[in-house]
């Protein structure tokens, strides 16, 4: 893909997941990793409504070289790829939104608990296509210590085996990351789901089983 094709697919995705109530307002922000670079949408723009000659754009030290202010997690963004690639070297996109029932899960007492996660492994496609979401602790919007502690989260689970696609930031939103818009849209949309069908469960769901979730691995290679 190159930058033209980047800037028209951060606007499509960015369209459908405002429709389609993902993000609201000027929730949320995506960016893509170029050969030189990065594109990241503009601070405090609305991701139905975007235009792609107006995204930000920023070379490979972090320095904005064009278009309108970068947003305010553009260091997060940067953590994520610098760490994440290190087990999926064909990283090439993060997505953050603010979806509803991600963030009420972190609403509820004890959710910022050292080493939390945000779902059990509720459903096989969950375990499939999501993996582990780590909790991370709040902080606020754009704090370059909620960066750094999720790039020290995404090198821990890498390196115990069980490289992972999503963080939650707690009372902020998911921050997904994928080889293409699409896949990482896509793992968003499953994330959600799953947060959805835990939310509104009368009681907390028990979680597979270790042979169920065995079974997921050797079929279809779940990393979980």
């Amino acid at each position: 893909m190159n930058e033209a094709q980047a800037r028209e697919e951060i606007c499509r995705v960015g369209k459908s997941l405002f429709d389609r109530g993902y993000v609201h307002a000027t929730a949320g922000n995506i960016s893509v990793r170029l050969d030189d670079g990065f594109l990241i949408t503009p601070t405090d723009a609305c991701l139905g409504f975007l235009d792609p000659a107006r995204l930000a754009r920023v070379d490979a030290n972090g320095q904005q070289t064009s278009g309108d202010r970068a947003s305010k997690t553009l260091a997060l963004h940067r953590q994520i790829y610098g760490a994440a690639s290190a087990f999926d070297p064909a990283t090439r996109c993060v997505v953050h939104t603010h979806s509803t029932h991600c963030v009420a899960l972190t609403l509820r007492p004890g959710a910022d608990d050292a080493g939390a996660e945000l779902l059990p492994a509720a459903t096989p496609y969950f375990v499939m296509k999501v993996g582990h979401v780590p909790l991370i602790p709040y902080h606020r919007p754009g704090d370059p210590l909620a960066a750094d502690l999720v790039a020290q989260t995404i090198t821990r689970y890498g390196q115990q085996g069980t490289p992972i696609r999503a963080v939650m930031l707690s009372r902020l939103g998911p921050n997904v990351w994928h080889d293409s818009l699409a896949a990482a849209m896509a793992t968003l949309e499953e994330l959600e789901e799953t947060a959805k069908l835990v939310h509104l469960s009368p009681t907390p769901p028990e979680p597979l089983t270790e042979s169920q979730i065995n079974d997921l691995r050797q079929t279809f290679g779940a990393r979980w």
